[in-house]
């Protein structure tokens, strides 16, 4: 059924009795009502009797949502409970927005003629406190009863798994306007909900500035021991050249505090929580990120020069790659994105030696923030009195690693693809395998990232601790960074040489770096990948090669980078240029989608967080993503953890495929060594 023009916007709020659906449409009405006409509908006056839910169902459909799906008013008879027969004729009037709340309300039959869904759970014990004690001795002889029907119906229809809205319910006052602000993000809320997408813009940026230098990893520890999801983006090279730009500043921040959000994209499907709500948002995921983040929202603040001023924090997995050129394999089994919106955030400058707290205010009194303010400036006083990091080992014993192919098998993988290039599919194939370890025992993620940043300390390492995992990462390569004013900037790496303890030797291997053609045309490679990236949304003949094949030094490597700049066009939207570029050219090969679809034959698996992006997307309008690289993923067991560490080279025709297996044994190196672990040695 094709509803009319001036169909309302329907919204079906179901869960079982007593899971808080009642009041949450009331109080739902209430808020809606601001900027629209509401009208709402509620099963338990439709339902034929104690045995009536099934029928109940078919009435409400029949006789309530078609005629209001087609823009008409309903008329319907309500039953009369204390006769136990139909009563009295009422009528639904369409409205702006119907809310048509109560158990089944979400039916399968009724989905059609639904916008959006909202699910309400809660505990057994809870809903039938809180049922008997809205309804009285009434119903509490047919509890039983009714709640075998609801039973029965869900285990057949499951409408919670289809919901737009999870919400759990009796959770406290602020739950009515969160569910207000997920349904304006619901795509199909848009026609309706756009003066409210609107008010979520009028928001600024409180800074305040501490001049101290505390321990990051101290304070980390300080400020999140309990949060659900929290990200360190850590500058660990501080002061190092000639990386200095990128390494001035360090953020911490987790999803708490009333602006607090948690967004996970699997499947199609980005869920998005917020205290006891999550929104369910069924679109691919860089549109959804368009709307969440693709423009400019504040301003940043004076005095303050971080590009980061609030927003949203976390990874971008390399299995995005089906939105953006690439094939689909199964599924990683972590998100293929996870990020965090900060509200507030602790900002290390490192070479101002300042601490900076931002927190996100939209003009209403929040009593939390000042709390908070407190909390974090003696957090940062306590640890600012250069507290040695924890030298806690991470690990009773050194994990033990099995690599996922063997040095033979990784070899003819290399033959495989240089015939691809030989046959003209190709130039250069980024080719990747992993190490794993299963490990008995809980592991703490920020021992495990302390000790990978004292062994390989880096300008773009970060920690992303998630509920049931965490990615540890010293990443030295910037993926893509825009600035606030439409600046572009991309740095890929190609090129790797492994350090020597010995001066003369490590000289000389970093003198054969800078002679050897094969890197640099590696690198010149995706150079002129990144190039052709950027120039989509650049303005035209901004696109420059600032430098080219420069070599970083870093604890466990010499690197060959290089840099390419460009200028935004006025208006384009931010989120398609990540997509654009995304995944970074320095993972896949070029050119970059044949070589994807090369990739998905050769590895036979999916990368999940290894090869995509991490950082920040700021309210700004800014953005800075590192590529996923020297990173361990931590996927926590029920009695302990299944570690693994993504590693690669490129290969080209003048790849030999026995140093390319030692390459991958270098940039193992930097992750083993800080966990106290070696290369396997698989036959």
């Amino acid at each position: 059924m094709i509803p009319s023009r001036n169909a309302p916007l329907i919204v079906a709020i179901d869960g079982r009795s007593g899971a808080g659906k009642t009041t949450l449409a009331a109080e739902l009405a209430a808020l809606l009502r601001e900027h629209h006409t509401v009208s709402t509908f509620h099963l338990e006056d439709i339902y034929p009797g104690w045995d009536g839910l099934r029928g109940g169902i078919d009435r409400y459909v029949r006789q309530v949502l078609t005629p209001l799906a087609s823009g008409e008013p309903a008329s319907w008879r309500a039953w009369d409970w204390d006769n136990g027969r139909d009563g009295e004729l009422r009528h639904t009037p369409p409205a702006d927005i119907v809310l048509v709340e109560g158990v089944g309300a979400a039916a399968r039959e009724a989905r059609g003629l639904l916008d959006a869904v909202l699910w309400v759970e809660a505990p057994g014990a809870l809903r039938r406190r809180s049922a008997l004690a809205r309804d009285g001795g009434s119903y509490e002889p047919f509890w039983d009863r009714w709640a075998e029907q609801e039973t029965s119906w869900l285990d057949a229809d499951c409408p919670d798994s289809s919901a737009d809205v999870v919400i759990q319910g009796h959770q406290g006052q602020a739950t009515p306007n969160r569910v207000r602000l997920a349904l304006t993000s619901l795509p199909q809320c848009e026609r309706l909900m756009s003066v409210e997408r609107a008010a979520r813009r009028g928001l600024n940026v409180r800074v305040e500035r501490i001049d101290a230098v505390p321990d990051p990893g101290a304070l980390f520890a300080a400020l999140y021991p309990n949060s659900k999801a929290a990200v360190w983006l850590d500058s660990s090279d501080v002061g190092a050249t000639p990386a200095s730009e990128r390494s001035r500043f360090s953020i911490l921040a987790d999803d708490a505090g009333r602006f607090g959000q948690r967004a996970q994209h699997s499947d199609g499907v980005t869920e998005v929580s917020a205290g006891a709500v999550t929104t369910r948002i069924r679109e691919p995921f860089f549109r959804w990120l368009d709307g969440a983040w693709g423009r400019r929202v504040v301003r940043r603040p004076d005095g303050y020069e971080c590009g980061f001023a609030l927003g949203w924090l976390g990874y971008l997995g390399y299995e995005l790659k089906r939105e953006t050129g690439g094939g689909s394999l199964s599924s990683s089994p972590l998100p293929d994105a996870a990020l965090i919106f900060a509200g507030r955030a602790v900002v290390l400058d490192h070479r101002e030696k300042a601490v900076f707290l931002l927190s996100l205010n939209d003009g209403t009194p929040d009593p939390g923030c000042g709390d908070w303010h407190a909390t974090v400036r003696k957090a940062v006083l306590d640890t600012g009195r250069q507290i040695p990091e924890s030298t806690e080992p991470a690990f009773a014993e050194p994990p033990v690693f099995q690599a996922r192919d063997s040095r033979a098998g990784y070899l003819d993988k290399i033959r495989q693809a240089q015939e691809q290039i030989t046959d003209g599919n190709t130039y250069e194939v980024c080719l990747t395998t992993s190490l794993v370890s299963a490990v008995e025992r809980p592991v703490d993620p920020l021992a495990a990232y302390l000790r990978l940043r004292r062994a390989s300390p880096a300008p773009f390492g970060h920690l992303i601790c998630w509920p049931d995992f965490a990615v540890a990462s010293t990443s030295p390569e910037r993926f893509l960074r825009i600035d606030s004013d439409g600046g572009l900037r991309a740095e890929p790496i190609k090129g790797t040489r492994g350090r020597s303890l010995d001066p003369e030797t490590d000289a000389g291997l970093r003198r054969d770096l800078a002679a050897s053609l094969k890197d640099r045309a590696e690198n010149i490679m995706i150079v002129d990948l990144l190039r052709n990236d950027l120039s989509h949304h650049a303005v035209p003949g901004s696109v420059t090669v600032s430098r080219l094949c420069d070599i970083e030094t870093y604890a466990t490597v010499h690197q060959l980078v290089s840099t390419i700049e460009a200028e935004l066009k006025p208006g384009t939207s931010r989120a398609e240029v990540i997509a654009s570029a995304f995944p970074a050219g320095s993972m896949t090969g070029a050119p970059k989608i044949s070589t994807m679809a090369i990739l998905e034959h050769l590895e036979g698996r999916a990368r999940g967080v290894y090869s995509g992006a991490a950082g920040y997307l700021s309210l700004t309008g800014a953005a800075d993503l590192a590529v996923v690289i020297r990173t361990l993923v931590i996927e926590h067991t029920d009695d302990g953890a299944r570690l693994s560490l993504g590693v690669g080279g490129a290969i080209t025709a003048d790849s030999v495929p026995s140093e390319e297996w030692e390459e991958v044994r270098t940039k193992a190196l930097g992750v083993l060594s800080g966990l106290g672990a070696v290369f396997p040695d698989n036959p």
